[in-house]
């Protein structure tokens, strides 16, 4: 199935739009092609659209994944600890399972998806985390690393509109979008 996303596309360090009305399209996991909208829609007309407002651009990779993931705990809405993630004495408090840690990580990724995180930097080490991390598709990078939006890569970007985060797309997944 072939999918095109449209907003302004951003290159990486971009201030302004490095191509205005453009669009990617998707073809399973990967780029198939980026190019003005227009073009795009007339050469595959078929194809699924999704229209954003902003601007498109490489996902981000955050660089504190194990201190966000493995040194902090992201409470169920269910429990009386609050929204923010727990740390220090308050973490040293809670009596934390493998299973705690996974249900944490998969909250905290979550909170990473909604921010347009589209990798984190490891090493990750607790096994719970890191399948919980894997399953998300978020990828885990030995360091800070660079995307670009070509054909032939990973269908992995995000979609900014002012400065909040309205789509994550993690190989031609929507694995995150603003209601």
């Amino acid at each position: 199935m072939l999918t095109i996303h449209t907003a302004d596309l951003l290159a990486p360090g971009g201030e302004s739009p490095s191509l205005p009305g453009g669009a990617v399209l998707i073809e399973g996991r990967q780029i198939a092609a980026v190019e003005l909208y227009d073009d795009l829609v007339a050469a595959h007309p078929s194809a699924r659209v999704r229209r954003w407002p902003g601007v498109l651009t490489p996902g981000l990779v955050e660089p504190h994944g194990p201190e966000l993931l493995e040194q902090a705990y992201h409470p169920d809405p269910r429990e009386d600890l609050g929204d923010e993630p727990l740390t220090g004495e308050a973490l040293s408090a809670l009596t934390m399972t493998d299973a705690r840690w996974g249900a944490s990580a998969r909250r905290g990724v979550q909170r990473l998806l909604a921010k347009g995180t589209v990798a984190v930097t490891g090493p990750l080490r607790r096994p719970a985390v890191i399948d919980a991390v894997h399953r998300s598709g978020l990828a885990i990078e030995p360091g800070p690393t660079e995307s670009l939006l070509l054909p032939g890569a990973d269908a992995t970007f995000a979609v900014f509109h002012t400065t909040e985060c309205v789509a994550t797309v993690i190989q031609g997944r929507l694995l995150h979008r603003r209601r």
